[in-house]
């Protein structure tokens, strides 16, 4: 039979490998200057619990925030980034469902995506790594659009 002092020892080694194995998986996301706006709140608890089909949605570190996928090849979101104003880079993305959302997209070079809301404030900020546009196009983007159309749309692209 272990002693008790083992045992106690045992299970509270087991206790702490489970408590840092769920947090291993939060995802750092910078929060956006206005992610403290109520309506933030609503896009928030509007947003997919999954994107694309297979990227999971998981737990982030920071207010008005959302990711999916894995550390290192996750998609982000914040709400409450500055609104961007016309570009030619305003796409207008179909939900499928007759919900269509304005997006300014836009590259980096290195194949990082960052697509913002066109016409609503305070805006969403998607970005998406190279990591996940290897094995994904850029197209769950339409996922979103019940999440950020909790924000009310006042511009559209021309």
């Amino acid at each position: 039979m272990l002693p008790a002092r083992f045992v106690t020892a045992l299970t509270a080694a087991a206790l702490t490998v489970v408590v840092l194995a769920g947090c291993a998986r939060t995802i750092g996301v910078e929060v956006a200057p206005d992610a403290a706006d109520p309506k933030c709140a609503e896009v928030m608890l509007a947003v997919p619990d999954e994107l694309g089909g297979d990227l999971p949605k998981v737990p982030t570190d920071s207010q008005a925030t959302a990711a999916w996928g894995e550390p290192g090849a996750a998609v982000t979101m914040r709400c409450g980034v500055a609104p961007i104003g016309p570009s030619a880079d305003c796409q207008s993305v179909d939900s499928g469902d007759g919900t269509a959302v304005d997006w300014i997209v836009t590259t980096d070079g290195a194949d990082t995506w960052r697509f913002v809301t066109y016409g609503r404030e305070p805006a969403a900020e998607v970005i998406v790594p190279p990591a996940v546009t290897e094995n994904h196009s850029t197209s769950f983007i339409a996922d979103l659009a019940g999440a950020v159309t909790q924000v009310p749309a006042t511009k559209e692209c021309q």
